[in-house]
């Protein structure tokens, strides 16, 4: 038998670098609260049309990447329930001698195998209930028969089985063989239609959408949000992508009169990343920005870079030509090495911004000088989602090789309205967890965080007195690692020497006296310290 691994694309943290994966983002939280952000949990999974029309079908996200799949139908009890309170209970009573009470339909319907949910399932009964007579269930297969399978009014027969001789003791006793089992249909939608559904693959339609359905803009203020977790695409695994993989973002929406529309807000949440950045200790970062227009200007520059692509697309990759049809402004996020000389000669589009998206792009670029946010513009710059206008950036840095982005966003001032809601402005970001990890261990700073003390009992009789020991300590706030008595001292030096900046002797003189031994691994100094003072000399 094969040994069961990890799923391909996905992986498991182990420590130490779990240690790093909570360093940043406990950084993230820190940072984040002094702009005034709150965390927002989302589903993982939702309506797959919620990134059809988000996030956009010719995207390479919805059209390849999605986890997508049909939940089945689901059996709506609350409609079979209000389809028998609503029936004549002397029609009722004469089927089953059962008096119609609210309690006893909650029951019937609640109950499982005593509801049974589709004349085509009838060997279902002999699952929920093996104790059934055989002439039971032949009696149900007869009634079942006068409805046809195929017939679509079969699928809306709800049947209710109920022993012929009970009454309202139904509530506290169990069906039994002798029970004689009474079938009676009723018509009804009682089947919910199944409904698609899709393991995020982003997260910023599901923050926009949870700010629709909970009629958060009504508050009139500015919803400033943002979460931690694990995203999911379907695409070639490779250095620092995962198909799942964690992403921690922020999303700043609400209504035009909170100054959701203002180029300040571009301006502080990319100068909020850049402290983010700095924090962490990540050095050599680059911001590249750009804009890539209004709902008005876009079809301006679309028109004319389908008109340009034309003749040039054949002459580009697989998905170039594919993309020229269906979403040209996708081709300019081609990284094929061979397609760039052509992508170099495409119209800009900041050759089509109107007087607006000029001046709000111009606010953006001024606010950043003016706090001394250091930055480059790339006409060529796009994100790969459809919903984006406007202000659109990434941070890039040099250590991620030729796919060096190490987070990226931008606005989206049509998203709610998109999916059914207010107008909302808004502008967020997703920083790639995986990724921004590489970038940390490439600059040296993934040290293994060491405890700050391994207590070594120097004899199995002092196991006890170490373990109140470590307990002590831990109540104080240190990090501690526990040794067993029955290591010979070499071998708690060295195990110490690996897991912690110090080691404590505990034998049975340093119980008598209180005085410990405490060594520093880093040093090599080695002092004896009171009992009541360890806490201390630890830190």
């Amino acid at each position: 038998m094969s040994t069961l691994k990890a799923v391909r694309g996905t992986r498991d943290l182990l420590p130490p670098e779990t240690d790093l994966w909570n360093r940043v983002e406990a950084t993230a939280r820190q940072v984040f609260a002094r702009y005034n952000f709150g965390e927002i949990r989302t589903p993982v999974f939702e309506d797959t049309q919620l990134f059809a029309r988000g996030v956009g079908e010719e995207t390479d996200i919805v059209s390849k990447e999605m986890y997508t799949w049909e939940d089945r139908e689901r059996f709506d009890a609350r409609a079979m329930r209000e389809a028998w309170l609503s029936r004549d209970p002397n029609f009722f009573n004469s089927r089953t001698n059962v008096r119609t009470t609210e309690s006893t339909i909650d029951l019937i319907v609640q109950r499982p195998g005593v509801l049974f949910e589709k004349p085509v399932k009838v060997v279902e009964l002999v699952n929920f209930r093996p104790t059934i007579r055989q002439q039971d269930i032949d009696d149900l297969r007869k009634i079942v028969h006068r409805y046809s399978p195929e017939d679509p009014a079969a699928q809306k027969i709800g049947f209710l089985v109920v022993p012929s001789q009970r009454n309202a003791d139904l509530a506290t006793k169990e069906h039994t063989s002798k029970d004689k089992v009474v079938v009676v249909p009723i018509s009804g939608k009682f089947f919910q239609s199944s409904q698609s559904l899709t393991l995020r693959p982003e997260n910023t339609a599901g923050v926009v959408r949870a700010y629709i359905e909970y009629k958060l803009g009504e508050s009139g203020l500015l919803q400033k949000l943002f979460y931690i977790g694990p995203q999911f695409r379907r695409e070639r695994p490779q250095k620092g992508r995962y198909r799942q993989f964690w992403q921690i973002g922020a999303e700043v929406i609400g209504p035009p009169s909170a100054g959701s529309e203002s180029p300040v807000r571009d301006a502080e949440v990319l100068e909020m990343l850049a402290t983010f950045l700095d924090e962490l200790g990540i050095t050599g970062w680059t911001l590249v920005l750009n804009s890539v227009g209004s709902a008005n200007d876009r079809p301006r520059y679309i028109a004319a870079l389908r008109e340009a692509l034309k003749d040039k697309a054949p002459k580009m990759c697989a998905d170039c030509q594919r993309r020229a049809e269906t979403n040209p402004l996708r081709v300019l996020d081609c990284k094929v090495p061979e397609d760039q000389p052509i992508i170099e000669t495409l119209p800009r589009i900041a050759d089509y911004l109107d007087e607006d998206s000029r001046a709000h792009f111009a606010t953006v670029l001024a606010a950043l000088d003016a706090c001394g946010v250091k930055y480059e513009v790339n006409p060529r710059l796009v994100r790969g989602l459809d919903y984006y206008t406007r202000t659109a950036f990434e941070f890039t840095h040099g250590g991620l090789g030729a796919q060096n982005a190490l987070l990226g966003g931008g606005r989206y001032d049509g998203l709610s309205e998109a999916i059914g809601g207010p107008k909302a402005p808004g502008i967020g970001f997703a920083i790639g967890l995986d990724r921004l990890i590489l970038t940390l261990q490439a600059q040296e700073q993934q040290a293994v965080t060491l405890a700050d003390a391994y207590i070594a009992p120097l004899g199995e009789a002092q196991n006890s007195a170490a373990l109140e020991l470590a307990r002590e300590l831990r109540r104080a706030g240190l990090r501690i690692e526990l040794g067993d008595g029955s290591f010979r001292l070499k071998k708690s030096f060295e195990t110490g020497d690996k897991l912690a900046r110090k080691i404590v002797l505990l034998g049975e003189d340093e119980l008598r006296s209180g005085i410990l031994t405490v060594k520093d691994f880093a040093s090599g100094e080695q002092t004896k310290v009171p009992r009541e003072e360890l806490a201390s000399h630890l830190r």
